[in-house]
């Protein structure tokens, strides 16, 4: 067999864009370095694996099931769709599409209903990956009369039968998932590849709120960047606290702010003030006023006061 001075796997890396879509992950997720890490090895598992069949090796196909676990906001779902990308961009799955659901998508309310659900979002989902959050609420063994159990099945089956052409990833908090996979063995056993995310730090957090305001051409000002460190290291310690969704949340507030701001000034507004966030958008916040003794309730986390 002839030896070549260049690195096949690394060549087939480059050419088949699979380095331009870990750029890009790169870019668009701030740290995850252990995530980036094991997408990193699947894809090189996965074109070693092509390789070698090209070269007359035994290469049986391998299982891609997958499980995400870890707290909101981490970057499950960002990940998922690069994941999508790349298993069709090296010839695992037909489309690059992701298909999101959560229970209420797969599980019906009355007899007969769950199973012509949860087929429609397996045909759509065919050919890619399809994406459950929050998975572990498909199983409910509290409620005699629940028809998740019945989505499982099916799931199991598919999974088993279609797994040349389709690609299931769970996702949720690791405790619930760990008791998941217990409760349901057969699940467990269908999937190969677990990958935890951990918490953002608060310099990770802050870095996650530059890149968000560049992209819709917003910055703070030098006293705001100070108070929105002050700010997460506040709401990190508040319950419902979601990483990157809070601060999504929490910016989306102070843009609020400021527009109501701008809107009470006299004169003219130039081009720095409309993009400028200011501390001021941001003290508004309640997170600055405990005295209120009023934690945040788990439906006002979605739009972070």
């Amino acid at each position: 067999m002839s030896s070549s001075l260049t690195n096949p796997v690394a060549d087939r890396l480059a050419s088949s864009g699979i380095s331009e879509l870990l750029a890009q992950l790169d870019r668009e997720l701030i740290g995850l370095a252990p995530v980036k890490a094991r997408i990193r090895d699947i894809a090189a598992l996965l074109l070693v694996d092509k390789l070698r069949a090209e070269r007359g090796y035994a290469a049986g196909a391998p299982s891609l099931h997958m499980c995400f676990t870890g707290n909101p906001g981490t970057g499950k779902t960002t990940v998922a769709m690069r994941m999508a990308e790349i298993l069709h961009r090296l010839g695992y799955v037909r489309k690059g599409q992701l298909v999101a659901v959560t229970r209420d998508d797969l599980v019906g309310q009355y007899i007969g209903h769950t199973a012509p659900k949860t087929k429609e979002v397996l045909k759509k989902a065919m050919g890619g990956v399809l994406f459950i959050d929050e998975a572990y609420y498909l199983y409910r063994p509290e409620n005699e009369r629940d028809y998740g159990q019945e989505a499982i099945e099916i799931l199991l089956q598919v999974m088993e039968n279609n797994r040349e052409d389709l690609v299931v990833i769970l996702a949720g908090y690791k405790d619930r998932m760990d008791r998941f996979f217990e409760s349901n063995p057969g699940m467990s056993s269908r999937i190969a590849h677990h990958i935890d995310f951990p918490d953002y730090q608060r310099d990770e957090l802050e870095r996650i709120a530059e890149l968000m305001l560049a992209s819709v051409q917003y910055r703070f000002d030098d006293a705001a960047a100070e108070v929105f460190a002050d700010y997460l290291e506040r709401r990190m310690r508040l319950p419902h606290f979601a990483n990157a969704r809070s601060v999504r949340n929490a910016l989306d507030r102070a843009r609020l702010r400021h527009a109501s701001r701008l809107l009470g000034e006299q004169g003219a507004v130039d081009d720095t003030a409309l993009i400028t966030i200011t501390a001021a958008d941001l003290l508004a916040s309640r997170v600055f006023h405990p005295s209120t003794d009023q934690p945040l309730k788990q439906e006002e986390a979605c739009c972070e006061p």
